[in-house]
Parts: C-alpha cells; sequence; structure tokens
C-alpha cells in the first residue's frame, strides 16, 4: 500500500510539472504569435510614428509575458509548497546555483547576461542617466528596450517548446510586407502613406509598413534568409515548393528596396551559407536553383524599369550598375544551366552510389578565399594603387573617403575619434545606451553639419554604435553572444529543419547591421528569431544544459 501512495504522488507530482510547463509555454506562444502577427504589419499614422508604434508593439506584449510568467510562477509555487514541499521549486532553483551554472548556462546565456550588465553600468555611469535608460534622444534602444531584449531571449529559449508553424506565420507576414514594399516600387501607394510627403524624393525612401527602406531591406533581408536556408534544406515537396516562391517574393523585394544593406545580406546568404550546408548535394543542387533564380529576378526588374521606367521608383544602387553591364542575361543563363548539370550529376551520383563527402565543402572554401582575395585585391588597386577610374560606377563603393556610404566615412572616423578620446570607464561602458546623437551634438556638431550637411544620431553601423555608447565591455559580450549562437545553431541545425533558417535569418541581419541603424522596427524581430532558434537547440538536445553536438 506504502508503494501504491508513492507512485500516485509520484503521478500527481508529474502531472504538476507538466500542467506547469504547460501554461508557461501558452503564456509564451501568445506573446509569440502577437510579435508574429502584429509586429512586422501594424501602424498608426502611416510613416510619421511608425517608429514608435513599432516600439510600443513590441514592449507591451513583452511585459505582459513577463508579468503573466511572475503571476504563474508565484501560483505554482505555492502549490509546490503546499502539496509536493516545494520540490519542484527547489529543483528549479538549484539551477541558478554557481556550481550549476555550467549544466544550466550555455556561452550564449552568459555572455548575453554580461551585456545586459554592461548596458546597466553605462546606463549609471552615464552623464545622462534618463535618456540612456529610455533613449528617448536617440532610436528607444536604452536600457529598458535591451532589458527587455535580454529577458525575452532567456524565456523564450529556456521555456517555449517550439511550434514550427509559429516561423511560417513570420514569413506570411513577411511575405505581406514584401508585397506591398513591391508595389511601393510602383508607386502605388496601395497604403496611402504617402500622401502626407508632397516631395517625391523625400517619399520614395519610405515604404510598407516598416518606414525607412534601410529597415526594410534589413526586415526582407531575414525573411529572405530563412526562406532561402529552408528551401535548400526542406525535405518535403509542398514546404520545399512554399519556401522557394517566399523566396522569389523576398528577392524581389529587397532589390525594389533600393538600399545597400540589401548587398550585406545576400552576401551572408549566398557566400556563407554553402560553409553549412554544402557536405549535402541536395543542398548544393538547390543553391544553384537559388543563385540562378536570384539572377532571374534582377534580369525580370531590369526589364520592368525598361518598359515601366515612369511608373516606377527605378535602380540607382550597385544592383543598376550590375544591370547595366550588358550581360545580365548571359549571367541568367549560365546559372540555369549550371543547375541543370549539377542536377544531372546528382542523379548519376546517386545511381552509381557514388558519395562525394566534403569535396563541395572544399571547394567553395577555396573559391571563397580566391573571391576574398580577388576583393582584396581590387580594394588595394582602387584605394592605395591610384586606379579608382578603372571601376567606372562601381568605384562609388570600392573608394573609401569620409562621404563613402552617404557620408559613413565620416560618421565611422568621427565615432571611433570620440571614443578614443573617452576615460578608461568611458571605454569600457561608453557613453549610455542610445546616447549617440547627445554626443556628436556636445562634441562636434559645426564639423558635422559642414562635412555632411545632416546631423547623425547614431553611427550607421551597429558595432560602432555599440562600442561608443555601451563600451568595450558591452561590444565584446555582444559578439561573443551572437558567435556562440551561431555555434550553437551550426552544430545542431540537422536535428530540426527550422534552426537552419534561424541561422540564416539572423545571420543576414548580423551583416547588413554593419552599414545599418540598430532600431526598434526590426531589431525585435531578430532577437526573437534568435531566441526561438537557440530554444531549438536546447530541446533537440533533450535538456536546458546546453547544445552539444552529438
Amino acid at each position: 500500500m506504502a508503494e501504491a501512495g508513492k507512485t500516485t504522488l509520484e503521478q500527481e507530482e508529474e502531472r504538476f510539472v507538466s500542467t506547469n510547463t504547460a501554461i508557461i509555454n501558452e503564456i509564451i506562444s501568445l506573446c509569440i504569435l502577437m510579435l508574429m502577427i502584429i509586429f512586422p504589419l501594424i501602424y498608426d499614422d502611416a510613416y510619421a510614428n511608425i517608429m514608435d508604434v513599432k516600439y510600443v508593439s513590441y514592449y507591451i506584449p513583452v511585459i505582459m509575458m513577463l508579468g503573466l510568467l511572475l503571476i504563474a510562477a508565484v501560483i505554482m509555487a505555492i502549490m509546490d509548497k503546499k502539496k509536493y514541499e516545494g520540490r519542484y521549486t527547489k529543483k528549479v532553483l538549484s539551477g541558478l546555483l554557481p556550481k550549476n551554472w555550467k549544466k544550466t548556462f550555455l556561452v550564449s546565456d552568459a555572455a548575453v547576461l554580461v551585456f545586459c550588465l554592461a548596458v546597466g553600468i553605462s546606463t549609471f555611469h552615464s552623464e545622462y542617466f534618463f535618456e540612456s535608460f529610455w533613449g528617448n534622444e536617440g532610436r528607444y534602444s536604452g536600457m529598458f528596450l535591451m532589458t527587455l531584449y535580454v529577458a525575452a531571449y532567456l524565456v523564450i529559449s529556456r521555456f517555449w517548446k517550439l511550434r514550427e508553424w509559429y516561423l511560417e506565420v513570420f514569413l506570411v507576414t513577411g511575405l505581406i510586407m514584401c508585397i506591398f514594399g513591391i508595389t511601393d516600387y510602383f508607386r502605388m501607394d496601395i497604403l496611402h502613406f504617402r500622401g502626407p510627403y508632397t516631395d517625391p524624393s523625400e517619399s520614395d525612401i519610405f515604404t510598407s509598413t516598416i518606414g525607412n527602406i534601410n529597415s526594410f531591406t534589413a526586415y526582407v533581408g531575414m525573411v529572405m534568409g530563412f526562406s532561402g536556408a529552408m528551401f535548400i534544406t526542406e525535405e518535403k515537396g509542398r514546404r520545399m515548393i512554399w519556401h522557394y516562391i517566399c523566396l522569389v517574393i523576398s528577392f524581389f523585394a529587397i532589390i525594389m528596396g533600393c538600399s545597400d544593406n540589401a548587398y550585406l545580406s545576400m552576401g551572408a546568404l549566398f557566400g556563407l551559407l554553402p560553409f553549412v550546408v554544402f557536405k549535402n548535394r541536395e543542398c548544393v543542387k538547390r543553391y544553384f536553383i537559388m543563385l540562378a533564380s536570384f539572377f532571374t529576378v534582377l534580369f525580370c526588374i531590369d526589364r520592368i524599369n525598361q518598359i515601366y521606367g515612369d511608373a516606377v521608383i527605378g535602380l540607382d544602387s550597385l544592383f543598376n550598375v550590375i544591370a547595366g553591364l550588358g550581360i545580365l542575361p548571359f549571367v541568367v543563363i549560365f546559372f540555369w544551366v549550371l543547375a541543370v548539370l549539377f542536377w544531372k550529376y546528382d542523379e548519376a551520383c546517386t545511381r552509381k552510389g557514388i558519395h562525394t563527402g566534403n569535396r563541395f565543402l572544399y571547394a567553395w572554401g577555396i573559391f571563397a578565399a580566391l573571391v576574398l582575395l580577388a576583393v582584396g585585391a581590387v580594394l588595394w588597386d582602387a584605394n592605395l594603387g591610384g586606379h579608382e577610374e578603372r571601376y567606372g560606377a562601381a568605384r562609388n563603393y570600392l573608394v573609401f573617403s569620409r562621404h563613402w556610404g552617404t557620408n559613413r566615412g565620416y560618421i565611422w572616423g568621427a565615432s571611433l575619434k570620440l571614443f578614443s578620446e573617452f576615460s578608461w570607464m568611458g571605454k569600457l561602458f561608453g557613453y549610455g545606451p542610445d546616447t549617440f546623437g547627445i554626443l556628436t551634438m556636445n562634441e562636434i556638431p559645426f564639423e558635422m553639419i559642414h562635412v555632411t550637411g545632416q546631423f547623425y544620431d547614431s553611427a550607421h553601423n551597429e558595432y560602432i554604435q555599440y562600442l561608443v555608447t555601451i563600451g568595450i565591455v558591452g561590444l565584446c559580450s555582444y559578439l561573443v553572444f551572437l558567435g556562440s549562437v551561431f555555434w550553437y545553431m551550426w552544430r545542431n541545425w540537422k536535428k530540426n529543419p527550422y534552426i537552419i533558417g534561424t541561422f540564416a535569418a539572423v545571420l543576414c541581419y548580423a551583416f547588413q547591421a554593419a552599414i545599418n541603424i540598430n532600431l526598434p522596427i526590426v531589431a525585435p524581430m531578430m532577437w526573437l528569431l534568435l531566441s526561438i532558434g537557440i530554444g531549438a537547440c536546447r530541446r533537440e538536445n533533450g535538456s536546458s544544459s546546453g547544445c552539444v553536438a552529438r
């Protein structure tokens, strides 16, 4: 009888734990679904307050989630204390003890906590505490928002059980946003957002439900990265077709977004993803199809511009340079022929039972090294060799000066110079989160206006921005955080196909961030996808102790 009673108690405790886990998962699911559906599409007064609306639409669901989780945790702890002498609560809290940190925390967890600590120290050390906390003199990326990013990451990556269809919702809302961007390229203004702007040169830099074209292409880059990686690795036919459709639409949207940060997102997708997936011939085959599809989309847009030149915004970026070379049709044919030939090669290898192993991965490594050497040689020749005239319109991208990248060359140099003048405490923890505009207005207002003709409240480089505002500790911990996240996803993506999607999306964001602004319009979705990806790694390894590949 005693044994039977013990078994019943154990069963009750298991049901208690299972019920609690389900409640926690549902609370987190509600928040994630709200962010996936509402955040990309919500707006209020066209583009007049788009950043404010996105900011509020992120922090309200996250605070609601954290509040509900806290209430649920208190109720569960009380019930656990009464029924089971607090055994479950003690087990959860024991993971926070220093002796269990190695089992409980991933490298990414530790790094993000150091990042959060650096943000806090930077805020309290700053002369502008209020502005550092709220980020109200910048882009709202102060301590408040950064803390929410970290808190949401820790909760989602640890306690949420992946529901794959949620990530398909991310694609659906992303496609809706892409389609509005494409129609805006044709100046159709379906949402009637451009009415308040009478100057076409001003209205063209805003698009879709996102706002500035730089933010639009940053978000589309994540959609493109996710759908591209899923198309390459997907085993089910219907899902493969769906992700291919998403990929093609995202190609149209990111090119028609007319922003230069798109090149870095595509460089990450086309240049780095092969290092992850090229061990598989099927993935190589799909990669060539993806590459051929991209140039086909670029060719179609070039034809659209020629036929409907008066009705579209038009390309004035590197895409236009590529299209203007006159060889684009031959490039399209070349890559489709290459895709077909490799398809035939793969079929022949399959029939004969030939295993190619890592040869394509090694070949890609050699090719990438040669490309890097060639790019380095061109950059040296254009900048130090004195032959910039050789490169025609491309020299705007190859020759670095104060005015490179719409004056990014100037503001990057000025940012590093200001940082070099900080005290040692300032170098470690920065000027204060999102206080870049205060710094430049205090130190270089006249020089900045004289050289660029405008005021900069951001470094237009997320990493330099972090260096100046939250210091060496903040930047280094953020880089370690991102690097460890990529490592865990890379080691575990074969265990769940959606991990590679989140990996590619975050990778595309991380690369374009080198020339873009950290905004609560795009960054929240990057943090959300990152959190989901790491959470999937934990689940696939059967515990929360780590993501060690087996």
